[in-house]
This record gives C-alpha cells, structure tokens and sequence, in this order.
C-alpha cells in the first residue's frame, strides 16, 4: 500500500516531512488529537484551535438556550472524512464519520448531560470522558470535519512546498466561523485514484490521543479513591500487609466503581481538582515531546545519509533546486517540533519579494522559544534563505534577507550556504545588521549543519539547542 510520498515521487522521508504520511489505500491507525492541536502555540495550529472551540461552544450554547434544530443542523453537517485516511481501518475502511445517527447521539447526550447544561465540560476533548458514545476516534472525525477548510489550505502549501499537483475537486461542507455555518465549496487537493487527500501536520497525530477515558480512570480516578480509602478508619477495602503496609488495591476499588463514563462525570463534578491535575499533566506531558508519533526510523541512519546527500550536490545555480529541496527536509528534520508548517518561497509585499523558506515558532523550550520570551525579538515565524553559491556571500545577501522581516513576519532568520571564505568577517556582518535593528541573521554553512547532524547520528540530539543558542550569541555579543 503505498504512502503518499511514494505515490507522489516526495523521495523523503517521514522526519523529513511536516504532515503524517499516510498510507493511501486504506485508513492508517491514527488520530487527529485536539488537544494536542490546544497546545501548539504555532499560529497556524491556533486559529484551528480557535475553530474548533468556536464550533463547539457554540452547539453547547445552543443546547443551553434551547435551540436544539439549530444544534442538532451543525451535527448533522458533518459528514465523513476519508480524505485524511485516519481512522480504524478494521471497522470502518471507508470512514464512519459521525454520521445521521450518531450525531444525533451526540446531540442527545449533550442535551441530557447535567455537565453540559452547567458549564461543567470545557472542551471537546473533555466530552469523550464522559459522555456515553463519544470515543476518540469520533472526536477525530469531528475535528477533522470542523477544520476541513484548513487542512486543505496546509495541504495545498505543503503540495506546492513538495512539487505536488493540485486540482479542484468537490467537497463535503465546510464550516465557516464567519458566519456560523456549513458551506459547500470546491478546493485545491491532491487526488490519488479519483480520491482527493487532505494532509494533517504530523505534530497533531496521535496513535493514541492524550484524553482516554481509561487513562484518567486508572492513573487519576483510582489513584485518588485509593489515598481517600487509606484514609477512611471505617474502609472495608483497606489490607494491612505482613509489614504492617497499610494498602488498597485497585483492582477492588474497580469492583466496587467499574469504569464507566457516567461515573467519570459524577466523580468529576465532586472532584473537580483531580481533572484539573489530569489536564495540567497532559499539558506537562505535551509541553516535554520532542518527536512525533510518527517517526519510526532510525534517526542516525537519516542523519547520516541526509549528510551524505549534502556532501555530494555541487555548488552552482544549475543545482540550487536542489540543494533548496534538501533543505526543507534539513529543517524539518533538525528542528521539528519547534518549527513547523513550512512555507516554499512565500511572497511577500505582494508578490515582490520572495523567501525560500518560512516556518512557524512552535517552540514551548529551547532557543527558539527564548529568542522571543526572553529576548523579546519577534520570530512568530522563522525565515532560511538559501545560496548555493561557488562563490562567497556577503553584504547582498543579508540586506535580502533582512528586508523580507518585519514584527508581525519575525525578525530571525538563518542564511544557508555552502561555505565561508572568512566566516568571523560573515559574523561581523550580521552583527552590524543586528546592532541597526534590521534583525538577527544566523549563517548556516555546510560544516555547520553537519555537525547538527552528526550529533543527532551520534543519538545526541539534545546538543542541537546548545549548536544553535551559541550561533545565536554569537551575533548576538555586543
């Protein structure tokens, strides 16, 4: 069955891309997380989020205030997302989606649901915990239906990114925040087999998303009826151990409370704090990845053979395409997840100026997270300009990229190229530029990137945000 680099000729890896490659004849076990997608800080990722909160408060104040039809006519909109190929391939190989029957399920539930009718669910992560019906893989489908429109436009870039065609084809509606309702449209994808496909960027796929039911029941319901039946005199469920270990064991706390979404609610609502510490550890959690789910191959194997391919592009104009495609899965590779999304050659200025590369800053740590929170340089995006030169960069160069920041774009870029006749002339440069304000400029030389690749080959990756915090001091010194 072939992934959609393979039938698209991508000759890429899945680290070297920023979307889930999927496998095209079938569905793939895996999820669309939402809240994976609520801890991004990427812009991108935010307005998605805002989409889906948006849809979603906005069929619960609906129930509230008791427009049911209008509730259950957002419900019934959705419709099923095969184009993604995400999903339980054994059930359903042509996608369930939500469907008639389940959305009014769905609809049903919430408007039974004590929780619903007090503000008690937040999110619609939070629904699959405790509301009969609502899995994971239909939160999937939901958001994946909600944010329909957005994915086409990341997948469109991602295709132009990767020299894949586009047509237009027509599509199940699409919600509209504007104006608060499903529109039918006709957008730009991918088709493989008459069959359009809609990419998901890899960093909000899950083979198992954070909000599991059985998660929160085992490691946090349990674990607090356990602390409170110790310390409960009257407790039935409390054994004391030759050593005098005073213990309760989950499994008769089980027996006594089995796993069900109804008393999940009930013991939320009476405590409210242990789904507020479940959140705040998912968060942690979330904040501490570094990898995607989906990166199964030998990262030093990549590393290698990603230098290997570096070493042997000639310098000149006549492979600069070259050398410019190695280098959008150089940066996808080195730096994903704290940038993210990229861009080939954004025009800016209406189409005066160009930038070969544009990432998003999703970066919660590391260098790239405290260039901004710290030292408060805008760089909600990332810019690489590459130059396959034979011959030295210089002044040019960097007035180009200079002139292609601004506040709202970022103000930090890196320029890529394949070697320095006299890189301390090269830093003096860039810090000249840096001291009139024009941005921070990091080069980015051919011995450079080896050596972030050879410490990611050497399975020391956590050397890459030291490399890269002293390049940027570097121009930083005053």
């Amino acid at each position: 069955m072939p992934k959609f680099s393979t039938a698209f000729r991508l000759r890429k890896s899945q680290a070297e891309l920023d979307f889930a490659d999927i496998s095209l004849n079938t569905d793939n076990l895996l999820f669309l997380d939402p809240f994976a997608l609520s801890q991004r800080s990427d812009r991108w990722s935010q307005d998605a989020h805002r989409t889906v909160v948006t849809f979603f408060q906005r069929i619960i104040e609906d129930i509230r205030n008791g427009n049911g039809d209008r509730a259950r006519q957002l419900l019934l909109n959705l419709r099923e997302p095969n184009e993604t190929r995400l999903g339980y391939s054994a059930r359903r190989p042509q996608g369930a989606g939500i469907g008639t029957t389940q959305a009014e399920q769905i609809f049903d539930a919430l408007s039974d649901s004590a929780a619903v009718r007090t503000g008690f669910i937040t999110s619609l992560e939070e629904s699959g915990l405790m509301i009969p019906g609502i899995s994971y893989d239909k939160i999937s489908d939901l958001t994946t239906n909600v944010l329909r429109a957005q994915l086409a436009e990341y997948t469109v870039v991602q295709s132009d990114l990767h020299g894949v065609p586009v047509q237009q084809v027509a599509m199940p509606p699409c919600f509209d925040t504007d104006s608060m309702q499903w529109e039918a449209r006709y957008l730009q994808l991918p088709v493989y087999k008459s069959s359009p496909v809609l990419l998901v960027p890899k960093s909000l796929v899950r083979r198992s998303p954070a909000y599991r039911a059985q998660r929160y029941y085992q490691h946090f319901v349990l674990n607090y009826l356990q602390h409170e039946e110790l310390n409960n005199p009257a407790s039935r469920l409390v054994r004391t151990l030759k050593d005098d270990r005073r213990v309760v064991y989950k499994k008769d706390l089980a027996a006594r409370h089995p796993l069900a979404k109804e008393f999940l609610y009930e013991f939320s609502r009476a405590h409210p704090n242990v789904l507020s510490g479940f959140r705040d550890w998912l968060a942690a959690e979330e904040s501490r990845r570094t990898s995607s789910d989906l990166d199964e191959a030998d990262e030093a194997f990549i590393a290698d053979a990603l230098a290997e391919a570096l070493r042997h592009i000639p310098r000149g104009s006549e492979r600069a395409s070259e050398y410019h495609r190695l280098m959008v899965g150089m940066v996808e590779f080195l730096f994903f997840p704290n940038l993210l999304h990229p861009r080939k050659e954004h025009e800016i200025h209406q189409g005066r100026k160009r930038i070969d590369i544009l990432v998003e800053n999703g970066a919660s740590a590391g260098i790239f997270f405290r260039v901004h929170a710290v030292r408060h340089l805008p760089c909600a995006y990332v810019a690489f300009e590459c130059k396959n030169y034979t011959t030295e960069v210089a002044n040019p160069e960097l007035d180009q990229l200079a002139g292609r920041f601004s506040v709202n774009r970022g103000k930090m870029g890196f320029l890529c190229c394949r070697n320095f006749e006299n890189r301390d002339l090269f830093v003096e440069r860039c810090r000249d530029t840096f001291r009139d304000d024009r941005g921070l400029i990091v080069p980015l030389d051919d011995p450079t990137i080896l050596r972030l690749l050879e410490s990611v080959s050497k399975r020391r990756r956590q050397e890459l945000d030291d490399i890269l915090s002293t390049l940027v001091a570097e121009i930083w010194a005053q």
